[in-house]
């Protein structure tokens, strides 16, 4: 290297590191006012505890730094940073229990990641159930559970749990997902064929063609979840798994094959569950939960409002209703916060004419990214 180019670098590395001063005097002047924030809280709650996450807020903070930003950093990895940002704020606060539906290595506990950051608590669970029974008893803040994939559908025993359950949704998150066929030790060689292949149903699934081309004679077996498919095939040389990358780290196996998906923009929606109330962001979704007469017309005249309103319906989908034999519930999800004035009219049209109308809740719309 040239003198003169040296120079160069020296002078470039030199700004970068008074960059790098600033950056950090100015992220911890933002956790000391996230303190001071804390301490307002704290005296202005009185008896009742008080509430440090607020989704809404930060959901606010992500799509304005998303909006203003210039480049050339993209606003996928500017929203990355400011998470990590607000969750290391945030548990100078008060630090967040999360529950997810486990075990760790899932797609789950990455969605739990991505919506709250590093620095929360995450308590792996073993079953849906478990998640909204944590959060309801209070021992975590917050549950962060699969709701619907892009290609395989809805996930149904999450929707049955709001049957019963108190929880609100507080939140969604939508995790682009892509799987990858793994094992012991590497590739395969004469002796060491692949003879069993573990993954969660939904997973194989969404891998049925890829498997049908690579792997056709070898039986797939059906587990709980992507990370038992992946402990499994750690315990047995002639096993494999199809899991996420996070997996392969925690149990030490070689990646085959990447992204054996199908479909390239293969997508799971999950849903942050709390027992809060979410204010209005100004991107919101709102889930509610409709029982109607059985009569003729009973699906017309429930959809007939939004239509006549205006409002994007985004899902709606049909659930046994678990009260008698042929009744059915549906689970609404449409555009806007119950506190909007044409969200007001629309659920007051249907409260007037359905069985019961259960506001699921009000939440930030995922931020994409």
């Amino acid at each position: 290297m040239a003198d003169g180019e040296a120079k160069d670098l020296d002078v470039l590395r030199d700004r970068i590191d008074a960059i790098d001063t600033t950056i950090l005097e100015l992220l911890n002047e933002r956790a000391q006012i996230a303190l001071e924030v804390a301490e307002v809280k704290q005296a202005s709650a009185g008896d009742v505890p008080p509430v440090f996450y607020r989704p809404e807020r930060e959901a606010q903070v992500l799509r304005r730094m998303m909006d203003e930003n210039p480049g050339p950093l993209s606003g996928e990895k500017v929203a990355l940073v400011y998470r990590q940002i607000m969750s290391a704020c945030l548990a100078l606060e008060e630090p967040l229990r999360v529950a997810f539906l486990g075990p760790e290595g899932t797609f789950t506990q990455l969605a739990t990641i991505k919506q709250f950051g590093d620095s929360v608590i995450g308590q792996s669970l073993v079953t849906v159930d478990d998640v909204f029974r944590e959060v309801e008893t209070e021992s975590c803040n917050y549950g962060v559970v699969p709701v619907e994939n892009s290609t395989e559908g809805v996930i149904s025993h999450t929707l049955d749990n709001f049957l019963s359950s108190t929880l609100k949704v507080c939140g969604e998150v939508e995790l682009r997902v892509h799987h990858h066929l793994m094992r012991l030790g590497g590739e395969d060689a004469p002796g060491r064929e692949i003879k069993r292949i573990y993954s969660h149903q939904q997973t194989l699934g969404q891998c049925r063609l890829w498997l049908d081309g690579h792997y056709p004679r070898i039986p797939r077996i059906s587990v709980t979840s992507n990370a038992e498919a992946a402990r499994r095939a750690a315990g047995e040389p002639d096993a494999a798994a199809i899991a996420p990358e996070i997996a392969a780290e925690l149990y030490g196996l070689q990646i085959l094959s990447r992204k054996i998906e199908d479909l390239s923009n293969n997508t799971t929606r999950f849903l942050v569950v709390g027992r809060e109330q979410v204010g209005p962001s100004g991107n919101d979704k709102t889930s509610i939960m409709v029982s109607t007469h059985n009569r003729p017309g009973a699906l017309y005249k429930l959809l007939e409002p939004f239509h006549r309103h205006n409002v994007m319906l985004t899902k709606i989908e049909t659930r046994p209703s678990k009260t008698g034999m042929w009744s059915y519930v549906f689970f609404i999800d449409f555009e806007g916060h119950q506190q909007d004035d044409v969200i007001r009219d629309v659920l007051a049209e249907i409260d007037a004419d359905a069985l019961e109308v259960k506001m699921l809740g009000s939440y930030p719309r995922a931020i994409t990214h």
